[in-house]
This record gives C-alpha cells, structure tokens and sequence, in this order.
C-alpha cells in the first residue's frame, strides 16, 4: 500500500489512527488492518488525489473529448468532484471520485462553463473592446475566475474570465450592449508593441496557447484561450 492510499484510507475511517504512545499502532490495529488490505485497496481506488492539470488530462483521456482548462474547477463548484487539500496553493482534487466519476453530461457541461479566457479573447466573445471589458471590471460585473502564467515573463500573471460568468453579463439587463457596441473604436497611432493587424505574430508566435506534445489520437485537456499576442501557463 502507498502513503497515498494509507492517508486515504484513514481519511475513509478504514484504517483508525495511532492508538499507542509516540503516534504508533497497537499489533491487533495492524492485524486487523492486514486481513482487510485488500478490501482497503479497492476502497480507496487507484488513482492519486491530483491537481487541475491532471484531473483534466484524466477525464479528456477518459470520456476521449476535449476538455477545458477550468473544468476541474467546475465540477467542484457544481459538487461534482472533492477538494481534498492543497499543494502550493492549488487544490488538490479526490482521486477516488474522479474514478467515479462515470456521468459524461456533467463533465461536458463543466467544460463549457468552466472553459477560461485571456482577457482579449473575453472581450471579443462579448463583442466589446478590451477597455469595456475593464469597465465591467471596474463596476463589479465581472470578475476573473483564475490566473495564469505568461510565456514571455514567468513574473507575469494572467487573468482569467470563465465562460458562464461572460455568459452571465451578456445576460445582464444593467447593461446597453447595443450602445456599448456601437461605440467606435480608437483610431490613434498604434505602437510599436501592439499586435500587427493581419497575419503573423510579433517575434514568430503564431499566437496558439502552447501545450506539450501528446501521441497521436489522444484527447488532451484544452488550456485557456489563447491571446493574440501571448502564451499562457495555467496555474494549478
């Protein structure tokens, strides 16, 4: 047995805790334990409390589908799936119940919902310039979901929008899309850092949000939207 699946199976009040002196078990503790281990074992389930990253990599292998960066997070959200600690800061999702997590509807519905957006990829779903999108920002419309890592500089933090939450403010009756809409866009001098107007990418980025390689045919966990002129490393 891992130190894994042992920890699990105490969580599980399989195996109780340390009943003698200096944090030790009694012999009939053990024994007892012993002759139920492989009961324990299939208890406790095969697979590793993990983090975001994995988790996704785990059901996009599973159900052999695209799933979003943020899914994770949207399946806790919605009570799907156990936040059991943490590492570094990030959650660390149960391993048992991604095991049995069988309902492919929840986790399709989790990535649409949960899927994450650079902030010029937020704002053209909405059909809005970036400074409206901080607008909404500003008034407590929205707020981001999660952050990320840029490519260019490792010390550089992304924020994140979540699909349901843009769908939640194109739903909002506080809002005159039309007039926001038709307000023209600045026409003034572009610098010399902006993103080019058609074609290509600054420094030879064609602009797709970076992943690594995975073999051929194998579903894989979609990161964020990508920006046009950015790459971004979710932080999980």
């Amino acid at each position: 047995m891992t130190l894994w699946q042992f920890a699990r199976a105490q969580r599980l009040g399989l195996i109780p805790g340390p009943d003698v002196a200096g944090d030790r078990w009694s012999a009939a503790v053990f024994d007892d334990a012993l002759d139920r281990i492989d009961a324990i074992r299939q208890a406790v389930g095969a697979m590793p409390d993990v983090g975001a990253v994995r988790a996704e990599e785990h059901l996009a292998e599973r159900f052999n589908m695209t799933v979003h960066s943020g899914t994770a997070a949207e399946l806790a959200r919605r009570g799907h799936l156990s936040v059991v600690g943490d590492h570094k800061g990030h959650p660390l999702y149960c391993g048992l119940t991604l095991e049995n997590l069988t309902d492919r509807r929840k986790v399709e519905r989790a990535s649409a919902a949960g899927q994450l957006h650079m902030r010029d990829a937020a704002a053209k779903l909405l059909g809005i310039r970036e400074s409206d999108l901080d607008h909404l920002v500003r008034a407590g419309l929205l707020t981001h979901a999660a952050t990320a890592r840029s490519s260019w500089n490792k010390h550089d933090v992304v924020l994140l929008y979540r699909q349901a939450d843009l769908d939640r403010v194109t739903r909002s009756r506080r809002i005159d899309w039309a007039a926001v809409r038709a307000t023209p866009r600045a026409a003034g001098p572009r610098s010399r850092r902006s993103a080019p107007r058609s074609g290509g990418q600054p420094d030879g980025d064609d602009g797709r949000t970076r992943h690594r390689d995975r073999p051929a045919g194998r579903p894989a966990a979609a990161p964020p939207r990508a920006s046009t002129t950015d790459t971004v490393t979710p932080i999980h």
